[in-house]
């Protein structure tokens, strides 16, 4: 079975095509700046690698090219764009309704579109992603799989909020938590390497959105992002977790209005406010360099990242191997080796020049008698995404 993984931005569109059971991918690429003369398109199958510079002003336009691609007499990989049996789609935000992988359907598409206040930087571009698909491919079964589902197994006493209790009951106002099908892929992906089913780990995926999720046998337990994914770590131009009452102040004292205060926490905060830079390997670069603002920002992503390690460390009774995924996570030895540092009474001993080496796939930067491991797992969200959308198609085929 071909499944077209699309995962929607606001100025690109990621996607993959997998084939399933086997996990082949057959081909991927990327189209980013949408909008701009200057757009970029990527495609690449094991024979062919193309990347070009045009312009693509919409979504639409950029998804026909991918869609032309696809079935190119040359390049493609496809015959037909019927072949293509089935589209998987990241939909950021599922709140309460979607726990699981979803056949995509109006009142499906409705629900999504309800919850664009909740993930205003992802659900909108996501669900014009599903409705664009259902036009370019309407042979193909649309499957949504939800960012928040992974994180309903959360206990009511993690995902409560100490608000009026009719908020949460009426207006369903609780932590939701993100991120969740790259956790959900990463966490299974440790304990099958540590050969342990029953174990508590935690997940610390970190790129332009970071988060972290304490895992259970396998079940999200708590996780650092809330009712939208703004809270919690510090990230590229998120600004994390901080007093509430700073919203007020901006307000009433600075005469800011609400949206300039919402923009400012969303787009202009995180490493951005902190340095100008929003992407981590420019704050790393300025830091060597002997920038002191972008060194202390280093050094406060790091020192979020360990007070949550041990919140969860506390929350689970114990602790079994720690995970770092994504981009920055994969690949930014020096914010493991900051986060790692200093933690020998948590059991968390990081070999260096290990944590140094570039290794593909999953590989431990722990020292041998560390109790605790100190794994970088890299994510494939698509692949899970392939693998729940599969499932879910041969069970009602």
């Amino acid at each position: 079975m071909k499944i077209l993984i699309l995962n929607s931005g606001s100025s690109s569109i990621k996607y993959q095509l997998i084939n399933m059971p086997s996990e082949d991918v057959l081909c991927k690429g990327l189209v980013e700046r949408i909008g701009s003369k200057e757009a970029i398109l990527q495609y690449k199958t094991d024979m062919v690698s193309l990347e070009e510079t045009q312009e693509i002003k919409t979504h639409k336009q950029g998804l026909q090219k991918i869609a032309s691609l696809l079935v190119d007499p040359k390049k493609g990989i496809v015959g037909e764009a019927n072949e293509i049996q089935v589209i998987g789609h990241r939909v950021v935000h599922g709140g309460t309704t979607f726990s699981a992988p979803t056949l995509v359907t109006p009142f499906v598409k409705d629900k999504i579109k309800e919850l664009f206040a909740l993930a205003p930087l992802h659900n909108p571009h996501n669900w014009e992603g599903l409705d664009l698909a259902e036009e370019i491919f309407p042979q193909a079964k649309q499957v949504a799989v939800f960012d928040t589902a992974f994180h309903q197994t959360m206990p009511v006493k993690a995902k409560k909020y100490a608000i009026p209790e009719q908020f949460f009951e009426e207006h369903n106002i609780q932590v939701y938590g993100f991120h969740g099908i790259s956790h959900q892929y990463v966490s299974r992906k440790t304990m099958e390497h540590l050969k342990k089913p029953k174990s508590k780990i935690i997940c610390i995926h970190l790129g332009n959105g970071c988060s972290m999720t304490a895992v259970v046998d396998g079940l999200s337990v708590d996780h650092s992002l809330g009712f939208t994914p703004a809270n919690g770590l510090i990230m590229g131009t998120r600004s994390g977790d901080i007093d509430h009452s700073i919203v007020f102040y901006l307000v009433e004292t600075l005469g800011y209005d609400l949206k300039e205060v919402n923009r400012i926490l969303l787009k202009d905060s995180g490493m951005m406010g902190l340095t100008g830079f929003n992407d981590l390997r420019d704050v790393q670069a300025a830091a060597e360099k002997g920038d002191k603002a972008a060194d202390l920002a280093l050094e406060m992503n790091a020192y979020r990242i360990k007070k949550y390690i041990g919140a969860y460390v506390a929350a689970m009774n114990g602790l079994d191997a720690i995970v770092f995924t994504a981009g920055i996570g994969e690949n930014s030895s020096e914010l493991r080796k900051r986060v790692c540092t200093g933690m020998d009474y948590m059991g968390i001993h990081l070999d260096v020049l290990a944590n140094e080496k570039r290794v593909a796939g999953i590989h431990g930067i722990h020292t041998p008698d560390s109790p605790v491991k100190i794994l970088v797992v890299p994510t494939n969200e698509e692949l899970e995404i392939a693998k729940q959308s599969f499932q879910l198609v041969s069970l009602i085929r």
